[in-house]
């Protein structure tokens, strides 16, 4: 688990103060890159706002990103709904600009990843658009392998870059 604070840089566990200060995150990022909710994308689901309750559910975890106090990315891993019970998904995935490119993303999806995998989970998969080109090249670099199309019932209908990862 990250825990050590690097350029005031600290990754922790999501708690309820947290709910507003990421789902805003999110919304933020979203609207950067045009991701509205009228095309299924997260800022469309409906427990965008409490995310502390949604991963703390069995097998689940989020982690906040802060930098100097604010909250300014996420990321998280829960079960694939309706999919293969050795399936777990990299969810909502989001940070702002100014800690892009400081490796936070490369180092939570691998903490993400050994969450899952000590919880018995084989493989991990993770849905994204096309226009996140920087999100892919990630992802390949992690072993990410490209499918065919989406497993499970994620509702993210606009996802068209399908993902998976052997544990």
């Amino acid at each position: 688990m990250i825990t050590a604070t690097q350029a005031g840089v600290r990754v922790r566990p999501i708690t309820p103060a947290d709910n507003p200060l990421i789902a805003q995150v999110i919304r933020d990022v979203s609207a950067e890159f045009g991701l509205t909710a009228d095309k299924g994308y997260t800022v469309s689901d409906p427990n965008l706002d409490r995310l502390f309750e949604l991963y703390s559910e069995a097998n689940s975890a989020y982690w906040v990103v802060e930098r100097d106090g604010q909250v300014v990315g996420g990321g998280g891993v829960a079960p694939l709904l309706c999919s293969d019970a050795d399936i777990c998904e990299l969810q909502k995935m989001y940070f702002l600009p100014a800690v892009r490119g400081l490796g936070l993303a490369r180092s939570l999806a691998l903490q993400a990843m050994e969450f899952a995998r000590e919880r018995g989970f084989k493989r991990c998969y993770l849905e994204t658009t096309a226009s996140l080109t920087r999100a892919i090249k990630l992802y390949e670099h992690l072993g990410f392998r490209h499918i065919d199309g989406p497993l499970g019932c994620t509702g993210h209908v606009d996802c068209e870059v399908t993902m998976i990862r052997e544990l």
